[in-house]
């Protein structure tokens, strides 16, 4: 395993107290896993919202998020947003959500230099950038992906304190519609034997948190994080013990991922090991603290979702 690229000495952790942290994408998975936990480290938390009167900006503001009203093609909102905060979280809705936000690669890419950008001009203390596990220096070939390597380009470039975090898959999204749980199955992109890794949304936020707590540890870094490594046949297994019958396991057939190049592409990514991941989970644990297991994630925060994508083919927003 390779060790993690962190400052060797012990960082005396910042006091939250009197500082703010802007969260993008906080009405979304991500962003609302940092802001609660933000929240729950003592960090004042603001977020940019597009509506302020949405369910989910309520449920923000009610836990104590102050909201500011913007959009990401607007700088001039996220430059009034951004004013007089210590940190900022960047992450921006990807063109790979398809209809759900309808972005563009070159617009992702526009919103996270943008960000970065105002980050330099106000002068943040510590900005987080949330990327992929599958970015890196070749390109993937794959316009949602490569966007995340263009912004993490951009970040380095920068007079900035940046920290750059990869996640792996999101358990959330093996609950995703499609995988024929509903059938009694589960259809995904690993081999019986091959070994993805994948993390809880939670846990982004947690390990998040704690970069902001301690900015001359992480800062300059750049690391992939997950919480588990699971094979296909693990996922039958864990899946079956869940819902207390079995769930047959397959890999999505190979006359389809020829058809698709979309997913034919996401397969090779998986089988070359950049989506697979490649995180030391054994060194984040120590470093911090205990992740979420798939199992454990079934039958906690995930246990919900499991139930949806059992009764219904319709995407449920907690995915979105």
């Amino acid at each position: 395993m390779t060790a993690l690229p962190f400052n060797a000495t012990s960082a005396t952790p910042l006091d939250p107290s009197g500082r703010t942290v802007l969260v993008f994408g906080a009405t979304g998975q991500q962003g609302g896993a940092v802001a609660n936990a933000l929240l729950r480290s003592g960090w004042g938390v603001r977020a940019l919202v597009r509506d302020p009167n949405s369910d989910r900006s309520r449920a923000l503001s009610g836990a104590g998020v102050e909201l500011r009203s913007g959009d990401l093609s607007d700088a001039a909102s996220i430059r009034r947003a951004m004013a007089g905060v210590h940190g900022v979280f960047s992450v921006q809705p990807s063109s790979g959500q398809g209809a759900v936000y309808g972005v563009t690669d070159e617009q992702e890419v526009r919103y996270g230099c943008t960000i970065a950008d105002l980050a330099v001009e106000l002068g943040v203390q510590h900005l987080v950038y949330s990327s992929v596990n599958a970015a890196g220096d070749t390109p993937t070939g794959m316009g949602h992906f490569d966007s995340k390597s263009a912004i993490e380009g951009h970040i380095r470039a920068l007079a900035l304190t940046s920290t750059i975090v990869r996640p792996a898959g999101f358990m959330e999204l093996l609950m995703l519609p499609g995988m024929g749980l509903e059938q009694g199955s589960y259809t995904s992109f690993l081999r019986p034997d091959q070994t993805g890794q994948v993390i809880a949304v939670q846990d982004i936020g947690k390990i998040t948190a704690q970069i902001f707590s301690k900015p001359e540890r992480y800062a300059g870094c750049t690391f992939e994080i997950a919480g588990d490594a699971i094979t296909g046949q693990g996922l039958q297994d864990s899946l079956s013990r869940a819902v207390g019958y079995p769930i047959a396991y397959q890999r999505f057939p190979e006359a389809l991922l020829k058809e698709n190049r979309f997913l034919g592409r996401l397969a090779e990514l998986f089988d070359d090991g950049r989506l697979a991941g490649n995180a030391n989970i054994a060194a984040l644990v120590e470093e911090f603290g205990p992740l979420l297991s798939f199992d454990a994630w079934l039958e906690g925060p995930g246990k919900q979702l499991l139930q949806i994508a059992l009764n219904t083919k319709d995407a449920p927003l907690a995915l979105r």
